[in-house]
C-alpha cells in the first residue's frame, strides 16, 4: 500500500521509518533521502516515525530504503 498524492509536477509520499527518536535522527534521515534524484523536500517527524517526501516522480522504494539504512534506521514501508 502506497500513500502518494500527485499534484502539478510533484508526488508526495509518506513513509514509515522506525527508530527515530530526536531531531538529530530526523536530520539524518532527511539528509540521506534529500540526496535522491528528483527529491524537492523531506520532512521527518520522530514522534510519529513519518517521513513525507515530495519528488518530481514516484521514487524507487529500494532507493529510499537504502537511504534510510545509510542514516541508520529502517524503512517500515509507506503509510
Amino acid at each position: 500500500m502506497t500513500s502518494q498524492t500527485e499534484t502539478q509536477g510533484s508526488v508526495t509520499t509518506v513513509y514509515k521509518v522506525t527508530g527515530m527518536s530526536c531531531g538529530h535522527c530526523e536530520g539524518a534521515v532527511s539528509g540521506e533521502i534529500s540526496q535522491l534524484p528528483g527529491v524537492s523536500s523531506v520532512t521527518a517527524v520522530a514522534s510519529s516515525g513519518e517521513v513525507t517526501v515530495v519528488s518530481a516522480a514516484p521514487l524507487d522504494e529500494a532507493a529510499v530504503r537504502a537511504a534510510v539504512d545509510e542514516a541508520g534506521f529502517e524503512l517500515a514501508g509507506t503509510v
